[in-house]
């Protein structure tokens, strides 16, 4: 069995479909096929089932995956570790991040990455906490900047961040400087998911059970519904990087009212070189833009 074939496999995987694995990998579509059909024949039983709704991983197909992108990810670990050795940065680093982080972090990063690294290629996945956190266990991403706390992955801290009360302009709240916990229990709460276990704790600490009227991923979606005066929101600084007409951020008194992004991975010491480096420059831009 090769190399290429299991990377044909994934590929199939990843996009769903022959005709797109073969437009990303530059191959013809017979000849992702043949590879898949060899793959198959190689093991010794169907890895997919192909109908007009496209291509789905058959039980067999399923477990085989998780193996073969444990292959993979060693391979380019061992490609990277060799590039090393001969003097050179080359590889691939695949990231899981969320829209927060992309808008206000990642850009800066990325671009103090390439300018040191320019050869090594930067793959970014976006999702939700626990899709990251998914992609991270099924090794389709090396790593992701994550809400902590984090369940079942190794944490590498990077920022605490504090928690601001988001208001309508118009709201009796507006004109406070800071506003306490308690102020908040007799209103309606807009909550972003991947900072709710953190901002029940802080209530549950103060024994306050305020409504929770809406859960939400997006922070976007979030601040969007306080402007339309649906709630109060408590977000972290960072999804606070685009406030529209209408409201505005207050902070949140209490010392306690601090959430954390950090990095999340199977296991640090097994990652790829150019994850370490990566990871190693995304500390030095944060050093740099805020301390």
């Amino acid at each position: 069995m090769s190399i290429a074939k299991y990377e044909i496999f994934q590929t199939v995987i990843e996009l769903g479909s022959l005709t797109k694995a073969s437009e990303s990998l530059n191959i013809s579509q017979s000849g992702v096929s043949h590879a898949i059909s060899s793959l198959e024949k190689d093991l010794g039983f169907s890895l997919l089932t192909r109908n007009k709704a496209g291509i789905r991983l058959t039980v067999n197909g399923e477990r085989m995956l998780q193996y073969i992108r444990e292959i993979l990810h060693l391979n380019e670990k061992m490609l990277q570790e060799a590039a090393e050795i001969k003097g050179l940065e080359i590889g691939t680093v695949r990231i899981g991040t969320f829209s927060s982080v992309s808008a206000v972090w990642l850009p800066g990063i990325i671009k103090k990455f390439t300018d040191q690294y320019p050869h090594i290629k930067v793959d970014i996945a976006e999702g939700k906490q626990e899709e990251i956190s998914r992609w991270i266990s099924q090794g389709i991403i090396d790593f992701g900047f994550l809400m902590l706390p984090a369940a079942d992955l190794e944490i590498f801290h990077l920022k605490k961040e504090p928690l601001y009360c988001v208001v309508p302009e118009t709201h009796h709240l507006g004109a406070e400087k800071s506003i306490k916990p308690n102020a908040l229990i007799e209103e309606k709460l807009v909550l972003q998911n991947s900072t709710l276990k953190t901002i029940r704790n802080l209530f549950k600490t103060n024994k306050l059970f305020p409504e929770i009227s809406l859960q939400l991923d997006d922070e976007q979606a979030v601040i969007a519904m306080v402007k339309h005066s649906l709630g109060v929101a408590i977000l972290p600084e960072i999804a606070l990087h685009h406030l529209p007409e209408g409201v505005k951020k207050i902070p949140l008194s209490d010392d306690r009212a601090i959430s954390s992004i950090g990095i999340g991975s199977l296991s640090f010491k097994s990652l790829p070189p150019a994850a370490e480096k990566f990871i190693a420059a995304s500390t030095l831009w944060l050093n740099e833009h805020f301390t």
